[in-house]
């Protein structure tokens, strides 16, 4: 995959671990070091991904997160994608709708 689309989807999920972690574990501007881990987790796997165009994870057929931060992601995906929508953040949304 390209830079540009890694540094996009790393700055999408940047956000939404950011927020998930200041709502659960009441971290200000830094990361703890579990949500620091997994974004951390999350870069590697980005990086790595074979397929171009980048399906969503949810939807590939290629599994690349181990099974307890595939679990973690999903909650902060479910609990942030919530949040911004909450706030009127339509963008977000659209993002992850019309994204291929």
């Amino acid at each position: 995959m390209e830079a540009s689309k890694v540094d996009r989807e790393m700055r999408t999920l940047d956000r939404f671990v950011r927020v998930y972690c200041r709502h659960h574990h009441g971290a200000g501007q830094e990361l703890c070091d579990p949500c620091r881990d997994l974004l951390d987790y999350a870069r590697a796997r980005l990086e790595k991904c074979p397929f171009d165009p980048k399906p969503k994870c949810k939807n590939c057929k290629v599994h690349c997160y181990r099974s307890d931060y595939r679990d973690r992601i999903r909650q902060v995906m479910r609990f942030s994608g919530l949040y911004f929508i909450k706030r009127g953040r339509l963008d977000w949304l659209l993002h992850f709708l019309l994204r291929r």
